[in-house]
Parts: C-alpha cells; structure tokens; sequence
C-alpha cells in the first residue's frame, strides 16, 4: 500500500463534516463537544451510588459524530474541566475526587468508549447502517459499564457492583442505544441529501 492511498483511506473515515476544516472550527468543534457533555450531566434521575445520567448517550455520540480522535479529545477536555472543579458532572458537581470515588471507573471508561464508538462509525457501522450503528452504540454503554463496575468492585465487591451498578443501568443502555443509533440515522440522513444536492 502506497503512502498515497492509506492518506486516502485515513481521509476516508474521517466524518465528512471534519475533512478540510481549519484548527480553529476543530477548537470550537470540542467546545460545543465539552457543553454537551456537561449539559448531559445534568440530566440525571439520583440512583445510589451511581446516578444514571445522560452522559454515556453524549459520550458514544461525541464519538460517532466527531470520530475517534476528536470525539477522545473531546471527552478529554470535559473530564479535564471537570478535574480542575467545574460542576461538569452528574449532579452538577466537579473536582478531582470524583474519579477517586464510586463513579471514577465511569469517568474513565467514557473517553475509551466515545473513541471505541467514533471508531467503529467511521469503519461502517454508521446511520446508514441502523443495525451496526446499535451496535456500536451498544458496545460503547457497555464498556462503559464494565469498566465502571470493575472499579466499583474495588470498593464494595464484584456482586454488589454488578447489583447496584450494572442491573439498574442496563434499560437506560438498551434505550440509549437505540436513541443514539436513531439521531446517527437521521443526521446520515441529512449529510446524504446535502451530498447528493452537491
């Protein structure tokens, strides 16, 4: 394979909406990225230890919108406001301790999930493609999870981890997922007439 075409097959899965733009729209890019992150915090309904938000339907779509690089980057920035304080996370709270506690395993896990997701979209399993783009959903709550609830085991015990923070959180996974391949769906949708009027 040539240096020409891996810089054509690396451009290639890039989302469309990135090739050629500047630094700059990339900087805002991840600042829009970092206020829909925090905004998903904030949507929440109190669970104990672990409340369930909407931030792992932001963080796999960060992913997939962004791609992989920018939407790690991203999910990066959002845990790095959050560390230095900002009320960025569930609850509207912030500050380091929050990845020291119950939730860190998380936290953690969503820059590897939204990058896991913005991987796979770019490799096919898109709107275009409604069930793989479930799937790759699917597979990004669920890390999320996992990793989650292996941290949490550290604390309280393998069993009680996957019983308070697992079980409860897998409906809103299944839903999520769906709504996250659903939006991927439309907006592939939106991207194609827009190809196709060019």
């Amino acid at each position: 394979m040539t240096l020409t075409s891996t810089r054509t097959l690396a451009a290639a899965n890039v989302p469309s909406w990135l090739r050629g733009q500047s630094v700059a729209t990339k900087v805002l890019a991840v600042l829009l990225g970092t206020l829909v992150l925090a905004a998903s915090s904030h949507v929440s309904v109190p669970m104990v230890p672990v409340p369930m938000s909407m931030q792992t339907l932001a963080v796999t779509l960060v992913g997939a919108l962004y791609g992989w690089r920018l939407g790690g980057l991203t999910i990066l920035v959002w845990l790095a406001l959050g560390a230095l304080g900002l009320p960025v996370f569930a609850g509207g709270t912030g500050g380091y301790a929050r990845f020291l506690g119950p939730t860190g395993g998380y936290l953690f896990a969503f820059p590897i999930a939204g990058a896991l997701t913005g991987w796979l979209v770019e490799h096919g399993w898109n709107g275009r493609r409604f069930p793989l783009a479930l799937a790759a959903m699917l597979l990004g709550n669920a890390l999320c999870l996992l990793v989650g609830a292996a941290w949490l085991a550290s604390m309280v015990g393998m069993q009680k981890a996957v019983a308070v923070g697992v079980m409860p959180f897998v409906p809103g996974a299944l839903l999520k997922s769906v709504l996250g391949a659903a939006l991927l769906k439309v907006v592939d949708g939106f991207s194609g007439k827009g190809q196709d009027a060019g």
